[in-house]
Parts: structure tokens; C-alpha cells; sequence
């Protein structure tokens, strides 16, 4: 069974980090990107660490359609929250896979 389609947009973002730094990668991004991302307009859906293979994977969400997502992204990323978050941060992404995807199982479904 195909769930309806959501309301919202979510994008997926996954971050294979430079070596040794997750937990200060974690620190910053509690403190610095979940403010500035939920004071946007954003909800952060949720947000998961592999320290074995030094990865990041979180997704954030906008209500409406894929349109929707990117005028608020684009209007996030010329933010001076944004700018003031990243200011004088020592590069911790190594490579980023930064998607829009479907939902096809809704959080606490259970098979």
C-alpha cells in the first residue's frame, strides 16, 4: 500500500565527515544549525550519527512542495543566521549527499 502523498517536502542530507571530528561536528550542529534551521521555517524530522563510519544523516522539512523547500533554502542560505552558524567553523564535511525524497513508510508505522 502506497501512502498519500505529504504535505510536506524532506530533504535528506547525509555527511561523511573529516576524520575525528563528530563529536565536535555534533556540538555545533545542536547549538548552532537546529536554531538557525527551525528559525527559518524548517522542521528538522531527525538526525542520526554512525561514529564507526564517520557519518552524519539528517533530514529537514518544509511544508508544501518541492518549490516551497527551495525558496525557503534559498532564503536560509542568504540568512545572517546562517552566515554567523558557519563563521569562523573549521571545515568538518568531507563530502555531503544532499537529496529531496519521497516518503514511503511514515515514522512509527509499524510492518
Amino acid at each position: 500500500m502506497t501512502p498519500e502523498p505529504s504535505a510536506k517536502t524532506v530533504q535528506l542530507r547525509r555527511y561523511d565527515l573529516v576524520p575525528g571530528v563528530l563529536d565536535d561536528f555534533l556540538a555545533w550542529f545542536h547549538a548552532e544549525i537546529v536554531p538557525v534551521r527551525t528559525a527559518q521555517g524548517f522542521t528538522v524530522e531527525f538526525a542520526y550519527a554512525d561514529r564507526e563510519a564517520e557519518q552524519f544523516t539528517w533530514a529537514v522539512s518544509v511544508p508544501g512542495d518541492a518549490a516551497a523547500f527551495t525558496a525557503l533554502e534559498q532564503t536560509y542560505l542568504a540568512s545572517e543566521g546562517r552566515a554567523a552558524a558557519f563563521a569562523g567553523q573549521p571545515t568538518r564535511v568531507a563530502v555531503s549527499h544532499v537529496r529531496l525524497v519521497e516518503t514511503v513508510v511514515e515514522a512509527g508505522s509499524r510492518a
